[in-house]
């Protein structure tokens, strides 16, 4: 089991990013997904998550920016990022949001906002 991330780059504060992860295995259907950022000499943090029905919660601080998805057909989570800040600049990662359940992280994928 994989999970792959992609969509990061450079962007201007106020611009946008689509992430996208992709997951391998029947099990990811049915699990709780969750993105999550680490930027430099920080902890790694929950930035949103998603339920197997399409429920979706959002850290205080990129709600009404960010919007999670989920593809169950296609194993795909999302995160559509606008407005986006200098402080969101991280390394960003997908996973399951209950940690027992966790898969190993994968490389992540960088997301730079410029000022």
């Amino acid at each position: 089991v994989q999970l792959v991330e992609s969509g990061g780059g450079l962007v201007q504060a106020g611009g946008s990013l689509r992430l996208s992860c992709l997951a391998s295995g029947r099990i990811f259907r049915f699990r709780q997904m969750g993105w999550f950022r680490q930027a430099p000499e920080k902890e790694r943090e929950l930035v949103a998550s998603i339920d197997g029905v399409g429920r979706a919660s959002y850290a205080d601080d990129v709600k009404g920016r960010f919007t999670i998805s989920r593809d169950n057909a296609e194993n795909t989570i999302d995160l559509q990022m606008n407005s986006l800040k200098p402080e969101d600049t991280a390394v960003y990662y997908c996973n399951a949001y209950i940690r027992a359940q966790r898969l190993p992280w994968g490389q992540g994928t960088q997301v730079t906002v410029s000022s």
